[in-house]
């Protein structure tokens, strides 16, 4: 790390994926990433807590509307995928359901995130315009297109989820999330 620069630990395709190397289990004991390195030196773990701790602590593009209850809205968007979906995609969760049935390890991720995104979908078509909330980029966004981008590596037919399917298409056109996408990470590895 450098002194008062942050450092963010990730892994180029997953937002919940454990490290195992003993040099990681130093920087964060979960050996979980994401992993972020504060300028002031402090560990922040956890996708929203990190990006919550962004949005405070250089506040002059925001994450997160100023209005409490939008604030919450853009909070509960946030969870349906961290909290409803994801989890239930881990490698560490597809092995211990589906153990070494490699059918399994296909059909359950895909039957959690279709069945997720129906929710999410229908909760979208109430809160979205041009983004997930409203007409502003918001941390709604930064959660909704790896999800999708889960969803597609994992098969999910996602014409059924148009709203969805709209979002992660304009949101990938814009430079920040091009920089953000897997293939941009330093770690990715390269294909032929």
């Amino acid at each position: 790390m450098t002194k008062n620069k942050p450092v963010l630990y990730g892994y180029f395709r997953s937002s919940a994926t454990w490290r195992l190397s003993e040099e990681y289990k130093k920087v964060n004991p979960t050996q979980k990433v994401p992993s972020f390195i504060t300028k002031e030196g402090r560990l922040l773990t956890q996708s929203q807590a990190i990006i919550e701790y962004l949005d405070e602590a250089y506040p002059n593009e925001p994450f997160l509307p100023k209005d409490p209850t939008e604030r919450a809205l853009v909070r509960e968007i946030c969870q349906i995928i961290a909290g409803d979906i994801h989890p239930l995609q881990n490698m560490r969760v597809l092995q211990r359901v589906a153990g070494g049935d490699a059918e399994k390890q296909v059909e359950f991720p895909r039957e959690v995130v279709t069945e997720g995104f129906k929710g999410l979908e229908i909760r979208l078509g109430q809160l979205s315009g041009t983004y997930s909330f409203g007409d502003r980029l918001t941390m709604a966004d930064f959660f909704a297109v790896p999800m999708v981008g889960n969803a597609l590596r994992r098969g999910v037919d996602m014409t059924q989820f148009p709203i969805l399917s709209r979002l992660n298409e304009s949101l990938s056109e814009l430079p920040a999330f091009k920089r953000a996408h897997p293939s941009s990470q330093p770690d990715c590895p390269q294909t032929n």
